[in-house]
């Protein structure tokens, strides 16, 4: 989840009878949904002694201080393994990763029933997940065609907040509200439900 550490486990296994001793060299990037990557975030190595038939678990971390202020708007994370067996004229694998930090920020609770031309009022839920503070805060609504725009006060450290907001519908039928959510650290995190309108 977005704001949050990020731990891995590599799972190497040992399928013949022999010894093996595997170097691992780990590395994880910030990408751009093309592949492309933005910065690289974690770089490290270690060595792993295998016996016959044995598997054995590398847990890795990444801390959100390491990622956070590189991470795009796609919020993607490439994570590389080249694994190396030792002795055996370079025997090499290639494990890649690709992670997609979930967004958990947006709650929109709709009534029970919604009328055309009758006032409804929603109750839109934002969050900071990140443990420091975020300020310029925007939330933008777009619901029939048109955009609202609504600045909102800071967010402490993994805060929650919530605003009511009020429309009346104007005709029967599936109606989509999009809510869009940015501040300093991150933007564009969305969230958005379709709203069944019966008729009056």
């Amino acid at each position: 989840v977005f704001g949050k550490d990020i731990n891995l486990i590599l799972v190497l296994n040992n399928l013949s009878s022999d010894r093996k001793s595997v170097r691992v060299d780990m590395s994880a990037s910030t990408i751009l949904y093309t592949r492309r990557a933005v910065a690289e975030i974690l770089k490290a190595a270690t060595s792993v002694e295998l016996g016959p038939k044995q598997g054995k678990h590398i847990r890795v971390k990444i801390p959100y201080a390491h990622y956070g202020r590189y991470l795009t708007t796609d919020k993607r994370i490439q994570v590389t393994a080249l694994c190396e067996v030792m002795r055996t004229h370079g025997l090499k694998l290639l494990v890649e990763k690709t992670i997609i930090l979930e967004d958990t920020n947006i709650i929109i609770k709709l009534p029970r029933r919604v009328v055309v031309n009758k006032a409804v009022s929603l109750e839109i839920s934002y969050a900071n997940p990140l443990p420091e503070p975020v300020s310029r805060c925007v939330l933008l609504v777009t619901l029939m065609n048109q955009q609202v725009k609504i600045n909102l006060a800071p967010l402490s450290p993994r805060e929650r907040s919530k605003i009511y907001f009020e429309f009346t519908p104007r005709r029967a039928g599936p109606l989509q509200l999009q809510v869009d959510f940015s501040c300093d650290k991150f933007s564009h995190v969305k969230g958005f439900v379709t709203i069944a309108v019966a008729p009056a």
